[in-house]
């Protein structure tokens, strides 16, 4: 066996197996990585490492993904490019697709019904927690503190996300590069209409998610909450915190929930195209960047423009998790619920899954404890 055919197998077994394994969102992820790439199987050193880590933060899409992707390329050229993202992402995109199925046929049904009103509350605390440790690195200073509350607000009232994403990102690089006024522009969002079905509409909404989202994959809930829910009108609130609840609890990428949300609009075909489409940007994106990273990651420029695009980026997390709190804190129970959660996962370091499928536990309970079976 040639040295490129045994690099592509070494890719793609790393890969599947964290792929199916890989809880706890993209931080957990890349420290998987590290484990598995730089101290056992020596594949890079840390300082390699952390020079990909920089490339990820530079450009939109899931930054564990992307991370699979390059390493892929970086062991096994362009054919590990591909290798090393498809592996990550398969197992997940079977898991999801499995529990998709399983949700629209079975989601009547009050046991399920409830383990999915027991789960929702936990997953907003996972997400305040995940936005209290994000805010911390992204606002750094008063201009991207100034940025965040701007665009709190600017999100709450309905303007474009990739507007105000754009404008931070370039509002902050213009401050502190060429300490000039940053410009202030606001993108009014389109009033809200009923748009038919199709999977070419579906396909590109999801291609211009995976190319404009920085940051976490948290960041997901904004655009898919503006574009399928209050644009589109083909999700209701309470389908995608179920969408978002199934990404959480299942291993690998938190974009896999356009899976999920793809097979509630069209089955497997609608699956399929959502996943190609979310996904199909960052394969890009790498490919395009990988040669270029030493340049990338000392450019004051980038470094400024991502740090305004990070500020902004939990600034839509806040708001979205503000609305979707409302759909999901419905009565005492869920508010105990989410009050218990936020100190489990401040006060602990236990796995996310785990404290999902404990709300859902919980919200069974309630069911038979509380309002009889």
């Amino acid at each position: 066996m040639d040295s490129g055919r045994a690099a592509l197998q070494e890719v793609a077994g790393l890969f599947l197996r964290l792929g199916a394994t890989a809880f706890g969102g993209p931080a957990v992820h890349i420290a998987m990585m590290r484990e598995e790439v730089v101290r056992r199987r020596r594949w890079m050193t840390d300082e390699e490492f952390l020079d990909l880590l920089g490339a990820t933060n530079l450009i939109p899409g899931p930054n564990s993904t992307e991370m699979a992707i390059h390493i892929g390329y970086r062991r096994a050229g362009p054919p590990g490019l591909l290798v090393g993202g498809a592996a990550f992402i398969l197992p997940a995109v079977v898991i999801v697709l499995g529990c998709a199925w399983a949700y629209v046929r079975y989601r009547s049904v009050p046991q399920v019904a409830f383990a999915l009103y027991g789960a929702k509350p936990v997953m907003i605390a996972l997400v305040v927690h995940a936005l209290w440790g994000l805010g911390r690195v992204a606002v750094r200073d008063v201009t991207t503190a100034m940025g965040t509350v701007a665009a709190f607000v600017l999100a709450l009232a309905g303007v474009n996300e990739v507007g105000l994403l754009l404008v931070g990102g370039l509002g902050v690089m213009v401050v502190r590069c060429l300490t000039l006024p940053a410009a202030v522009l606001v993108l009014s969002t389109p009033a809200a209409s009923l748009v038919p079905f199709s999977l070419g509409t579906l396909f590109w909404v999801f291609v211009k998610i995976g190319s404009v989202l920085f940051g976490s994959g948290y960041v997901l809930l904004a655009f898919l909450r503006a574009d399928l829910v209050e644009r589109l009108r083909w999700l209701s609130d309470q389908q995608l915190l179920d969408a978002v609840a199934v990404g959480q609890v299942t291993p690998g990428p938190v974009f896999t929930t356009a899976t999920f949300v793809g097979y509630l609009l069209a089955g497997l075909p609608g699956a399929l195209v959502a996943t190609v489409g979310i996904f199909l940007p960052a394969f890009v994106f790498v490919a395009a960047t990988h040669p270029f990273i030493p340049r990338l990651r000392r450019s004051p420029w980038a470094a400024a423009f991502l740090d305004g695009v990070n500020a902004v980026s939990c600034a839509l997390m806040a708001a979205v998790t503000w609305q979707l709190s409302k759909a999901s804190i419905v009565d005492l129970p869920t508010a105990v619920l989410a009050a218990l959660s936020l100190v489990l996962v401040f006060r602990t370091t236990l796995n996310p899954a785990l404290l999902l499928l404990a709300g859902a536990a919980a919200g069974v309970m309630v069911r038979v404890f509380v309002t009889g079976p």
